[in-house]
């Protein structure tokens, strides 16, 4: 290799590792404030229900609800019809955000510490961080996208990812019955919550 091709090389690899570093730092900005937001709901709400309800609008807007779905079910996604797909969206959202604010114990606050980001890919940022809350201590692992904006895609909580634990399990129901079987899951799961 040459002068001039090792300058270009370096030059291209400075370029793109400075546009990696900066949207790891948007990604982690993104996830800080969304956090942010979710403790001042979580401290201000009397109740569990109340808290679901404060934090929809938090989370819809901090977290892609329809990857993570698609995801969640897994390769059966591709046999749903639109109106399955919608349905299964919208009741995995309201079991996912059911279940979130099911974790917190109004008036105790969490704390979280953010450890550095990694860019797994172009577009994908990965920002573990340690949670502590009520005395024990949580390794959780956000996953997020660039889809216009830094959203989470899935949280892996002590080496186990959300996404993954639900795909075995809708996997299963998908081999059921297809995709009114996940949907029944789901419309079960949530009436539980």
């Amino acid at each position: 290799m040459n002068l001039r091709s090792l300058g270009q090389f370096l030059a291209t690899f400075l370029v793109l590792h400075g546009t990696a570093l900066a949207s790891s730092a948007e990604a982690e900005k993104r996830l800080q404030t969304a956090v942010d937001e979710v403790l001042s709901a979580a401290n201000r709400a009397p109740t569990t229900a109340a808290l679901a309800t404060s934090l929809r609008p938090i989370l819809l807007k901090s977290i892609s609800f329809d990857a993570m779905t698609r995801r969640a079910v897994g390769p059966g996604w591709r046999q749903f019809t639109p109106d399955q797909k919608k349905k299964a969206s919208q009741l995995f959202t309201t079991l996912i955000i059911r279940t979130y604010s099911s974790k917190f114990t109004p008036g105790e606050k969490p704390v979280i510490t953010f450890k550095a980001a990694t860019t797994p890919a172009p577009g994908r940022v990965e920002i573990p961080t340690v949670l502590t809350y009520q005395g024990s201590k949580y390794d959780v692992t956000y996953r997020m996208e660039d889809d216009g904006g830094w959203r989470i895609t899935d949280v892996v909580i002590e080496g186990v990812s959300l996404v993954a634990n639900y795909r075995s399990q809708f996997d299963a129901e998908f081999k059921k019955d297809g995709a009114n079987a996940v949907i029944g899951a789901l419309t079960q799961a949530e009436a539980a919550h």
